[in-house]
């Protein structure tokens, strides 16, 4: 048996547009300048007060912990926006299905959402039923600390060295080097292939069928599984994705 923990954003779903308006608001609404585009995509991935912190270049703070509530409550006023959705990268979905149906793994999702984000993020359509163990931001410190990858194989009975983490940024690749943990890499989300790779990354896909056969070389070949064949996936039935 072996376990899959996935990031989420930039890794399952593309949530870039509505993080940096939530965080351009919240930086606004505090008298700071709004942040680059970049700066917001450098910290996906980390807890939401980090995020802030690190940002603004200092320490968690009172002012970093408000800030924090204030993206919270901006994310969800924009979230209710058609322009604002979360949706799945392309050929994800299908993917999670089809790894959902073997019997030799278990799939998990390590993310620094809140539980409620998460909680959103398995009622919807293509994610509900998928995923048996998760840990976010209000389980366990931020990433890269290993914490999150350590708990889900406590959890669920599986060593590090059969776990696989997947994800998008360098923070991600510490997280799976310091819990001792397989890695791969996404291009198609927030870090740049280059700085994935130096924070440890086995390797860097930069499809999802080249994650499909990354995934397959680990996990060996299929037994006691329902073939699910590869699809178009659509999205029209996804909804919103809470990040709060």
């Amino acid at each position: 048996m072996k376990l899959i923990l996935f990031d989420v954003d930039g890794t399952l779903i593309d949530s870039q547009a509505i993080i940096h308006e939530s965080m351009r608001q919240t930086f606004l609404h505090f008298g700071y300048s709004e942040p680059e585009l970049e700066s917001t995509k450098s910290i996906i991935g980390l807890t939401l007060d980090r995020a802030i912190a690190t940002i603004l270049q200092r320490n968690i703070d009172d002012e970093v912990l408000a800030m924090t509530a204030e993206y919270k409550d901006a994310y969800v006023a924009l979230a209710q926006k058609d322009e604002m959705q979360s949706m799945p990268f392309h050929g994800i979905p299908g993917l999670i299905h089809r790894l959902s149906n073997r019997s030799d793994i278990t799939l998990g999702v390590v993310t620094g959402k809140s539980r409620r984000g998460v909680q959103r993020l398995f009622q919807t359509t293509h994610f509900v039923d998928r995923f048996t163990v998760s840990r976010c931001a209000d389980d366990c410190p931020s990433k890269p600390h290993p914490a999150m990858v350590r708990e889900c194989c406590e959890e669920i009975g599986i060593s590090p060295f059969n776990t696989v983490v997947i994800g998008d940024t360098g923070f991600d690749m510490e997280m799976a080097k310091s819990a001792g943990a397989n890695s791969i890499g996404v291009s198609w989300g927030y870090h740049p292939v280059e700085r994935i790779y130096s924070a440890g990354a086995e390797q860097v896909v930069h499809s999802v069928s080249s994650l499909e056969d990354a995934l397959f070389s680990f996990l060996g070949p299929m037994k006691n599984t329902v073939e699910v064949p590869r699809t178009v996936t659509s999205f029209a039935s996804f909804g919103s994705l809470q990040n709060a």
